[in-house]
């Protein structure tokens, strides 16, 4: 089975939002509600759309790591470069027995825990002493 452009278009509007009415999606696309429901139809009906789903917010998971950085190594190269790491979202150049302070963010502990271990392998970096956020008091 063949998708023309207007099949493709009501793909993208699904994958954006997979609960869009149809009358959205015909304002999209420049159909009715009936033909947007009829290729809908169609596209499942012949596998090309195979199913909808949703996306839960899971319960994020959240860190500071504290990291001690090779005196060889100028520590602002080293931030940039921690900085650049998905998960991380804060960097902090501070004093005292750790040069550099991060927060880091994820879906779960294994994710963040994913994020520290790339802060890890960051050329530059001696050790590292993490803080997993247990709850923020309110």
């Amino acid at each position: 089975m063949d998708i023309d452009r207007v099949d493709s278009a009501i793909i993208e509007a699904l994958k954006e939002n997979s609960r869009m009415s149809y009358v959205e999606i015909g304002k999209r696309v420049g159909l009715s509600e009936a033909a947007v429901r009829k290729r809908i139809k169609r596209l499942v009906d012949e596998g090309i759309i195979r199913k909808f789903t949703i996306e839960v917010k899971e319960d994020e998971a959240h860190a500071f790591t504290l990291i001690a950085v090779n005196p060889s190594t100028p520590t602002y190269e080293v931030s940039k470069n921690i900085l650049k790491i998905k998960g991380v979202k804060r960097v902090y150049e501070i004093t005292g027995q750790y040069d550099i302070l991060s927060f880091v963010e994820g879906s779960s502990i294994t994710e963040v825990n994913n994020y520290i271990e790339e802060i890890r392998k960051t050329p530059g970096v001696l050790r590292t002493n993490t803080i997993i956020i247990l709850r923020e008091v309110e």
